[in-house]
């Protein structure tokens, strides 16, 4: 019998298109680990009225994520852009409603890994990187951020920190990822995928 391969599960939710291009970069940094893969997932948009007024499938991008596609991975990237200092309201109703996981404990001393992105320097980065890790605290996942033997930590004059990825995007949401934000993606992914063969 062929054991399958293991994956990262990247996770995100993105309005403008910069935590999907994080979360591409993050992914290709998992598959550089050796023999696992990456599964890229979104989380749909919460509605305003209340009705489910989005199509089941998106017309772009990622396929939204199924509670398989979370118990069965072997790690997390979880990605959002900023809300005032914390994650997007979609990726905090999807967590929200991940107790079933909970209780049965599919995600313990699993790997995660954060990812961000922002319009201002001092968007609150940091802040929502760690409010996004309470609920896989929770879960009993394993946070892994980037060490500073990352070279990208120490020059960057745009995002990254040591609590996980992050992108300085501008005011219009339209500034490129620069070269030392690429390179902690990919360090991040890379990190992630190298631990959780490690743990599975």
């Amino acid at each position: 019998m062929v054991k399958a391969i293991p994956y990262i599960l990247v996770l995100y939710y993105s309005r403008q298109g910069a935590t999907a291009s994080m979360a591409k970069l993050i992914a290709r940094g998992v598959e550089q680990a050796g023999d696992i893969e990456a599964r890229l997932r979104t989380v749909p948009s919460v509605s305003p009225d209340h009705q489910a007024s989005i199509p089941v499938v998106p017309e772009t991008g990622a396929v939204y994520c199924s509670e398989d596609d979370l118990s069965n991975c072997a790690g997390l990237a979880l990605g959002s852009p900023t809300r005032f200092g914390n994650m997007a309201s979609a990726l905090k109703y999807f967590l929200d409603n991940t107790g079933a996981l909970w209780a049965s404990g599919a995600l313990i001393n699993k790997p995660a890994a954060l990812f961000t992105s922002t319009s201002s320097l001092h968007g609150g980065q940091e802040s929502t990187l760690l409010s996004m890790s309470l609920p896989l605290l929770h879960h009993g996942m394993l946070i892994c951020g980037l060490p500073y033997s990352e070279q990208a930590l120490m020059r960057t004059r745009t995002g990254g920190t040591p609590y996980g990825a992050s992108h300085l995007a501008g005011i219009d949401s339209d500034l490129p990822l620069s070269d030392d934000e690429q390179q902690l993606c990919l360090a991040l992914g890379k990190r992630l995928g190298y631990l959780a063969l490690r743990l599975c």
